[in-house]
């Protein structure tokens, strides 16, 4: 007994010694916020295990083996939680009924044991708690935590084999990890001290020693892969630096960034929905511009919207606000607006009309601004490295890539290859089924094709359907492989094409170039060289389709 005590003590003191670790030496962000409620969730278990075993008072003793199993039934809401953040990135904004889903059946089980009606959570043996039976309630909760652990392990487990971070990608299975040791010590403890009781000798601490584990990896996994969090410290006190109020919204209108010059009499809040309509009923100068400015905010054509609002406190403040949306491919992922104190402006306005030009000049100057803030933007956009359809990289990266990785393969002869390959009879998939599943065929192929490639290999959209792989230290007889896998897996790909319709495969054909024994070739010219290689693959992938398509053929 004495050694159980002494192992949830020390549970408790580890626990709560990290739980001082993390608010002393770190900057608390969303993710570490729903680490804390995880964390406190852990902490309730050896509070309770360790009162249980210092009363022999039965009344007291339920008490604490409740609390210790509310505690646990907790923990698997918080874990689910904490592993979405840990999955969708800092920037993940669950929704009040997202939350109460996961929330409710945790939730209801904590009643069910704290009502215990009929000892249907648990029952004293010769009326004593030190010793006890677990019903259908207990029941019930382990495997509403194997549910938690099942759905969670997925989740990370897919976010993780799909991360192209290689940081990320180790973050997210570090904490798989501490998921799977959280789990497997608590099972082992239900499988020795309650299953096979009657047999076995106790064996304490065994979850106690799970949850520690546990949080050690998890701990690790926030601390050793934090860089997106300092990436995102590092924005924030530049963007805190503009003397222009910057508002982040999402595509449903959340606000997910604000800086320090935002006005706080606007009630514009971190988190929640920015409520336009009702923002400009409390604020708005003109009430007469509301209707052409929500116009061009709710529109999805790419112009800026541009109003005025007045603060009616003593003494007033005049606003110039700007709403532009964030725009890639033809897809809305949020709007970016800005703030601009111009109180000054519009008081020399209405003092003097002598001033008016001067405070035209300074007005275009603002509007300068904004249009060079706008450019900047769309210049940042252009410069994505991905393909919006298909997530993979776009051609511009992958030249990049060729350019510094060619010369380096060269100058220590390193084989590699390059394929190139575009979906046959693509433009009969179009005028058969329409653009809508043209696009998902086109989506469908490239991930069949990602799931068939090593973790090193680049796919590329290379433009419309026609893709090119670059695979490092791949010399003739494994590019040959590859490449022929590729060819099967998309082959065997079936694919929807809507209601009442059947589904359909499609082939591609592929010219490969593999450079294994190189001489010592000096390059004078990089871009010469690939476009060079480029137009060999070309010509492999045109005979290629000359001979009947679906095929490879290596120039």
């Amino acid at each position: 007994m004495g050694l159980k005590i002494g192992m949830d003590l020390g549970l408790l003191i580890g626990l709560f010694s990290i739980f001082i670790y993390v608010f002393a030496k770190n900057v608390i962000t969303a993710q570490y916020k729903v680490y804390l409620l995880f964390h406190f969730f852990m902490m309730i278990w050896p509070i309770g295990q360790v009162g249980v075993h210092t009363t022999d008072r039965p009344h007291l003793q339920i008490i604490y083996i409740t609390l210790s199993f509310v505690g646990l039934s907790m923990l698997g809401f918080g874990w689910l939680l904490f592993t979405k953040y840990l999955a969708h990135g800092a920037y993940y904004k669950p929704s009040r009924n997202v939350v109460l889903s996961f929330l409710a059946p945790s939730l209801l089980l904590s009643v069910a044991m704290i009502w215990n009606p009929a000892n249907l959570f648990v029952a004293p043996v010769n009326g004593d708690y030190g010793e006890r039976e677990y019903g259908p309630v207990f029941w019930c909760m382990s495997l509403l935590l194997v549910a938690y652990f099942q759905y969670s392990a997925r989740l990370l487990w897919h976010k993780a084999r799909i991360q192209t971070e290689q940081a990320e990608r180790a973050r997210l299975k570090n904490a798989l990890l501490g998921l799977v040791v959280m789990v497997a010590l608590p099972l082992l403890d239900l499988l020795v001290n309650v299953l096979l009781d009657p047999w076995l000798p106790v064996i304490p601490g065994i979850t106690s020693l799970g949850i520690l584990a546990s949080d050690i990896f998890f701990l690790y996994s926030l601390q050793k892969h934090r860089s997106f969090d300092l990436v995102k410290i590092a924005q924030q006190d530049v963007v805190d630096t503009l003397s222009v109020g910057i508002i982040v919204l999402d595509e449903q209108e959340f606000v997910i960034e604000i800086n320090r010059n935002v006005c706080p009499k606007l009630n514009i809040v971190l988190g929640k929905r920015l409520e336009m309509e009702a923002l400009l009923a409390a604020h708005l100068l003109d009430p007469s511009t509301e209707e052409a400015f929500m116009r061009l905010y709710r529109s999805q054509s790419g112009e800026r919207a541009h109003t005025e609002l007045v603060i009616k406190h003593d003494p007033k403040q005049y606003w110039s606000l700007h709403a532009a949306p964030i725009i890639i491919g033809s897809k809305l992922l949020g709007k970016v607006i800005t703030l601009q104190d111009i109180t000054e402006l519009k008081s020399h306005v209405l003092k003097s009309q002598e001033q008016n030009t001067s405070l035209q000049e300074r007005n275009r100057a603002l509007i300068y601004m904004q249009d060079e803030l706008f450019q900047a933007n769309r210049k940042l956009e252009q410069m994505a490295i991905t393909d919006s359809l298909t997530g993979c990289f776009n051609r511009r990266f992958l030249m990049q890539q060729l350019e510094h990785e060619v010369l380096t393969n060269l100058r220590y002869k390193i084989p590699f290859a390059v394929f190139l390959f575009d979906i046959d009879m693509f433009k009969l998939v179009n005028d058969t089924y329409g653009h809508v599943v043209g696009d998902e065929v086109i989506r469908r192929t490239a991930e069949a094709v990602k799931g068939a490639l090593r973790r090193t290999d680049i796919l590329a959209r290379y433009g419309g359907e026609e893709f090119a792989v670059y695979l490092p230290h791949t010399d003739q007889e494994q590019a040959e492989r590859l490449a022929q896998r590729i060819r099967e897996v998309v082959e065997s790909n079936v694919m929807p094409t809507g209601r009442g319709r059947a589904p359909i495969s499609v082939t591609i054909s592929m010219g490969t170039h593999v450079v294994e024994r190189q001489t010592d070739l000096q390059i004078d010219d990089v871009k010469s060289y690939l476009e060079e290689l480029f137009y060999n693959i070309d010509s492999a992938l045109y005979r290629a389709k000359d001979n009947g398509r679906n095929r490879v053929v290596n120039y």
